[in-house]
């Protein structure tokens, strides 16, 4: 299955939320490129941002996955980069 670069940015709002969060991100640990978090004390927030190659559907999974915790916002933008299973062919 053709793999997509995407990158999957975070806001978590509610602390609460932050464990079952990294079992979510744990489960996907094998089309993780990267991953970078800041914690915005001032603001009460924590901001995380998920580079990660792997098939559209497991990411557009993953996104709705965390979009759905309570009291985190997820959004995903997506690159051009397709990388095509071994065998196939890019088009």
């Amino acid at each position: 299955m053709d793999t997509r670069v995407a990158v999957i940015s975070i806001i978590v709002e509610q602390e609460d939320a932050i464990e079952e969060l990294n079992t979510l991100l744990h489960e996907a640990r094998q089309y993780i490129v990267g991953r970078m978090g800041i914690p915005y004390r001032s603001k009460g927030v924590s901001i995380i941002s998920i580079v990660i190659d792997a098939p559209q559907d497991k990411i557009s999974a993953l996104s709705g996955k965390i979009g759905h915790l309570k009291g985190v916002s997820a959004k995903t933008a997506y690159s051009k980069v397709i990388t095509p299973a071994e065998g196939g062919t890019k088009d």
